[in-house]
């Protein structure tokens, strides 16, 4: 059972003229999620440094760690070679996306149980809005309903899962709670205790404060959660953000929600690390269309149209070139995607290349209304996706696939971290 750390002061925080919220917002944060679902399923894993890469080649990155790794130096976006220089005992695992998806989705469900308001924020993360609890769930603390769902990780999905669970009166404040005491920590800032609480603080601390930031913070004489929070809202405005986001700090420092929003897609990217150096050019084409046809599987299962294709290569000597289209006609079928892709790559120096990536940009949620010379052969083609689409959901990813993309099951399914919105369709 971990400690639940409550610390109680008198408050000292201007509250705006703005009755703060009873702490109803719930942070749920699993914890080094890829690695400890990896020590899950194979046990003989469990207390040893562990590191998650998307493919078991010498340049693949850690896209995470386990708590035992990290403990010996290693990081996120490390290479192999580099972290096995740290630790040669470092033991390598794959990605397994069908695990992944398994876990978020119990996950998901288990927090569902507490609230009709639950947003997955990552694979990982994701917060529960108390205040739409159910009838039998009413009556219980925060604090118990956390406690609860800690329990049921490790007997519903199994005993090596932990989490943190933050607790507050808005995102941002249940967020830096989750981040507090980790692992398997539990944490609730409230008015009272917030100024203890971010006393023991650094500015890069707090969510959403990067290095940028806290220079511009440091540049007005701010240079502790403290000092910001003791800010003058025009301060922050004015000098520090110059714009309304200033005032949105202003707010979500005193327990007042300003980040329930939900982005619209603004691009869909997959990028792929060469397995080989000596590929030949019909292998790396079939690569750079696999990709091409995954993002296209992704922007239909949203219901949306890019008018821009940006391509680019990373090579060897850590250069990176890229092309990119903008067309005056929106298009999302493989055909448009894999045709615009093959072109721009052609202009690049793929002999050189040890990374491929390709994003959609200008993203908009409609078709042209206007129609076309070749609409015929749009809305066949229109028709034939849609086909595909429905085959592989029902049958699994790339049960059908262009000819042109053959051979390449080694470019494996990347989970995002940042974003849910395709999980569902995998």
């Amino acid at each position: 059972m971990s400690d639940i750390t409550r610390l109680m002061s008198p408050c000292e925080i201007p509250l705006a003229n703005a009755a703060r919220h009873e702490n109803s917002i719930m942070y749920v944060d699993l914890n080094s999620c890829f690695a400890t679902i990896e020590q899950q399923a194979r046990p003989m894993l469990r207390g040893r440094p562990v590191a998650i890469t998307n493919r078991i080649t010498k340049n693949a990155c850690i896209v995470a760690a386990s708590y035992e790794a990290k403990a010996l130096g290693i990081k996120v976006g490390m290479r192999r070679m580099e972290a096995e220089a740290i630790c040669p005992d470092l033991i390598f695992a794959e990605t397994e996306p069908a695990k992944f998806i398994y876990v978020h989705q119990k996950l998901r469900r288990i927090m569902q149980d507490y609230s009709s308001d639950v947003i997955m924020k990552s694979i990982d993360e994701g917060i529960i809005d108390l205040t739409k609890r159910p009838l039998d769930q009413a009556s219980r603390s925060p604090l118990d309903i956390g406690t609860e769902i800690k329990q049921r990780l490790r007997t519903e999905i199994g005993c090596h899962m932990r989490c943190n669970v933050g607790i507050a009166s808005n995102r941002f404040l249940a967020k830096t709670a989750a981040e507090l005491h980790k692992p398997d920590g539990m944490d609730e800032i409230t008015s009272a205790n917030q100024r203890q609480i971010f006393a023991s603080l650094k500015l890069m601390d707090l969510p959403g404060i990067n290095t940028r930031m806290q220079t511009r913070l440091n540049a007005v004489n701010i240079f502790t959660p403290t000092d910001l929070i003791n800010a003058k809202e025009s301060t922050l405005v004015k000098l520090v953000c110059k714009s309304i986001d200033g005032s949105k700090w202003y707010r979500r420092l005193r327990g007042i929600e300003v980040d329930d929003t939900v982005s619209d897609i603004k691009s869909i990217g997959r990028q792929y690390v060469l397995e080989s150096c000596h590929l030949s050019k019909q292998e790396l084409e079939a690569r750079i269309l696999h990709l091409a046809e995954d993002l296209g599987h992704r922007l239909r299962s949203q219901n949306l149209y890019a008018r821009g294709l940006f391509v680019w290569i990373g090579t060897h000597s850590d250069l990176y070139l890229h092309q990119n289209y903008l067309t005056r006609s929106a298009f999302h079928t493989n055909s448009d995607i894999m045709t615009h892709a093959r072109q721009l790559f052609t202009k690049l120096p793929l002999h050189s290349a040890r990374i491929i990536g390709i994003t959609l940009y200008k993203i908009q949620p409609f078709a042209d209304a206007q129609l076309y010379l070749d609409q015929p052969k749009r809305d066949r083609e229109e028709q034939l996706c849609a086909a595909e689409d429905k085959i592989n959901r029902r049958f699994g990813e790339r049960t059908i696939y262009s000819a042109d993309s053959f051979n390449t099951s080694q470019i494996k399914t990347k989970i995002p971290f940042g974003s849910t919105r395709f999980l569902d369709i995998l």
